[in-house]
């Protein structure tokens, strides 16, 4: 079996605690070639982790060798775009973290690229790999949950603002909560919902308590004059088949418990989904008249979302299967962020532009 020559485009935290180990878990499949940063210290530090692989700080070194077949890209979101077109140019397939882009506009050409070069574009969006959506998305495929018409998503963090690498920073981050941990809970709903098409959003932001220097954060401080994003962002979501959506997401909000979950109302069944932890679905439904609360027992036991994710990568392009998250999905989520955004800041609803034309 030819094994997958990969290349490597960031190798900072998300690189070296999830993509390496994925590609690592799977070394008769594919072998990491070339890893590449800007940073000497984060390329030391994936250096440590694979001692074999040739590096450099110019990613044009690894595109350029016809050995390398597949591109994992994470770097900022702000730096995202370029290396991943490039990369499809030369005839890479790429994996590329989330949020895809800054913006849809730069999703919308990264999905053109791919199509153009006939490769896959995948978004790195672990959560459709764990077991609670592995679960969900089996009983709502055979009919039980029915029409799934509305669904609330939250990813609400109590205190927890990251205050490593640009986190904080709209111009290399493009947000805060909202496309950080809010795009991983409203993908997997839509991903449940079988991806109807965003019509119009409506959303809201908030920055005071990220900027309060008197607030505790206890993940570790940072500079509140820097502190460029929202801390809380909500919102609605139309949908062209009628459904809605209502999104919340958070690093820092009075609530007694942190949230990351997402609750499915459908005409036969009720479902609430958290991402993990024991007892992560409860299902609500009705039977001869009778109303029955029930947790399935049966939930996949997977390890790691992050390693299930590499490896569905590294066979599809082995394989040559279509994407297993195609880059339209990171597009669409894209275009409602936009959305949401300019709502927040002209008080009226927008619309979504999800389409590649």
């Amino acid at each position: 079996m030819n094994k997958l020559k990969v290349g490597l485009i960031g190798t900072g935290g998300i690189a070296r605690s999830c993509h390496i180990p994925g590609f690592l878990s799977i070394p008769d499949e594919c072998e990491i070639v070339w890893i590449c940063d800007v940073s000497p210290e984060a390329l030391d530090g994936a250096r440590a982790l694979v001692p074999g692989a040739r590096s450099t700080h110019n990613y044009q070194d690894l595109l350029s060798d016809p050995e390398i077949g597949a591109v994992s890209v994470t770097t900022p979101n702000a730096f995202h775009k370029q290396p991943t077109i490039d990369a499809l140019n030369a005839g890479k397939h790429v994996i590329c973290e989330k949020p895809l882009a800054m913006n849809a506009v730069e999703a919308r050409e990264m999905c053109l690229a791919a199509r153009k070069a006939g490769k896959i574009l995948m978004v790195a969006l672990q959560m459709r790999f764990a077991g609670p959506a592995l679960f969900m998305r089996q009983y709502i495929d055979a009919g039980h949950m029915g029409d799934v018409y509305y669904a609330r998503a939250q990813a609400l963090r109590r205190r927890g603002v990251p205050h490593w690498g640009v986190f904080i920073d709209k111009e290399k981050q493009g947000g805060g909560p909202l496309i950080d941990i809010g795009v991983h809970i409203l993908d997997l709903t839509l991903h449940l919902m079988g991806h109807p098409k965003p019509v119009t959003a409506s959303g809201a932001t908030w920055d005071r308590l990220g900027k309060d220097p008197n607030i505790v954060n206890p993940w570790g401080d940072y500079d509140r004059t820097k502190f460029t994003v929202e801390d809380m962002a909500v919102g609605l979501i139309r949908f062209d088949n009628g459904s809605v959506v209502v999104l919340e997401s958070s690093f820092m909000a009075n609530i007694k418990d942190e949230l990351f979950r997402t609750e499915l109302f459908g005409t036969k069944s009720g479902a609430l989904v958290k991402g993990w932890g024991e007892n992560a679905i409860e299902i609500y439904s009705e039977r001869d008249r009778q109303l029955f609360d029930m947790t399935p027992r049966n939930v996949p036991d997977v390890k790691s979302a992050h390693t299930a994710e590499i490896q569905a990568f590294v066979r599809a392009a082995l394989n040559g299967d279509p994407s297993p998250i195609p880059g339209e999905h990171g597009l669409a989520l894209n275009a409602i962020f936009d959305a949401l955004y300019k709502s927040a800041a002209t008080g009226q609803e927008q619309p979504v532009h999800a389409s590649l034309t």
